[in-house]
């Protein structure tokens, strides 16, 4: 089953509430999704960028509008309970309790407004995918986004690199993700008797455990079987059983298959798992904007009076 998007979990998160208890999030959290069907993939589902369980995320919002309506009531750290607004709303047994049910609410148009009278940026549902998306998920399927833009036209400039600078590059990006250790030692061997084998990653200071690399900047002929079989031979000529294709290309099925078949260990890296790669360790690419989320710390207002 599909994740609810938040505003169809503001009913039944308020009919949970109507026993008149102090409810705990996370509880609520498992309650719902229990009592939705929601297998255990459903409510482990992250969003994009991996931050935070999607579903958890939802329930935090449908609170934070039934809580911005008067509908429910923060209690103790992380609690919540119904209000008689809550009742009243349930009283009129409403088919769905959503943004527009809302704004009948007075404090609820303070929230969207804000107390000096500016438009917030709470989506409306037209603005959010008919209301699916949390701001959260919204900010998260924007950086998303632009890492797969980011993605393409990195893979693009390395493709139109001289072959002795990817090879150079897939050595610099082993180091980063910190193989080579403390050691950082990681070397390109060129193409002169290299026996196939581009570039080798020092693990300790004798040499007894190396990681060898082979890269071929291809721009649309796909690794075959062969290709990986070749490059397995060079292992053998090294006496080695660690290594790392990475091609800016693809590799075929049978290639994939074959280095699941040896004793070797052997990773395929394509043009995609190498950009992403890229960004998420800082090679070839630099930060130029940063934005920070903040929320409340339920610690500051948990003191003793």
């Amino acid at each position: 089953m599909t994740v609810p998007d938040f505003q169809a979990l503001m009913l039944p998160l308020l009919q949970l509430a109507a026993d008149g208890a102090e409810h705990r999030t996370g509880d609520v959290i498992e309650a719902l999704g229990m009592q939705l069907g929601l297998t255990a993939a459903d409510r482990e589902e992250l969003l994009p960028g991996g931050s935070q369980r999607r579903f958890n995320n939802r329930i935090y919002w449908a609170a934070a509008h039934l809580r911005a309506a008067g509908l429910i009531v923060s209690g103790g750290r992380g609690r919540f309970s119904i209000t008689e607004a809550g009742r009243a709303a349930l009283e009129a047994k409403p088919a769905i309790i959503d943004m527009k049910f809302l704004a009948a609410y007075p404090g609820y148009q303070e929230f969207k407004t804000g107390s000096a009278g500016h438009v917030s940026s709470i989506p409306e549902p037209a603005a959010a995918s008919a209301g699916e998306q949390t701001p959260e998920e919204l900010i998260a399927s924007a950086v998303q986004l632009l890492d797969d833009q980011l993605a393409g036209e990195v893979l693009g400039r390395v493709k139109a690199e001289h072959f002795t600078f990817f090879e150079g590059l897939v050595v610099r990006l082993l180091l980063a993700m910190g193989y080579g250790g403390a050691l950082g030692s990681g070397t390109t061997l060129g193409k002169s008797g290299d026996g196939g084998v581009d570039g080798v990653i020092q693990q300790d200071k004798l040499g007894l455990d190396s990681i060898y690399v082979q890269a071929k900047r291809w721009t649309d002929k796909q690794v075959s079987r062969p290709d990986v079989q070749a490059f397995s031979g060079s292992l053998d000529m090294v006496h080695a059983s660690k290594g790392v294709f990475i091609t800016t290309s693809t590799f075929s099925g049978e290639a994939r298959d074959y280095v699941k078949a040896i004793g070797k260990h052997i990773v395929l890296l394509d043009g995609k798992q190498l950009a992403r790669l890229m960004i998420e360790h800082n090679v070839g690419v630099s930060e130029y904007r940063r934005y920070t989320l903040r929320r409340v710390d339920s610690d500051f207002f948990e003191t003793e009076p």
